[in-house]
């Protein structure tokens, strides 16, 4: 599960270049399933599960929120880090 957060939070980090459109779709699938994926595994520990599923109803593909650019930037990397610190938690169990 640690390798699929790191590949998560590095197509976050990836969102804030100037990408093509078809890959803000494709993360959006990506990260949404991932996401869902995270809560499920997260059922021990609720605080995590609350921030999976809230993350993955944001990113969900169906009902695009726009939010603008500056905030998914920022979105974007407040999910790297909170990716980058559930591997770190996930090492020091």
């Amino acid at each position: 599960m640690n390798i699929l957060k790191s590949i998560l939070a590095i197509m976050c980090l990836v969102c804030l270049l100037d990408m093509p459109y078809g890959y803000y779709e494709l993360f959006r699938y990506v990260a949404a399933g991932s996401f869902v994926y995270f809560a499920i595994n997260e059922k021990d520990n609720q605080g995590w599960m609350f921030v999976w599923i809230i993350s993955a109803l944001l990113v969900q593909p169906f009902f695009k929120a726009a939010l603008g650019r500056e905030i998914w930037n920022s979105v974007d990397v407040i999910w790297a880090i909170l990716l980058f610190i559930s591997i770190y938690k996930d090492k020091s169990k």
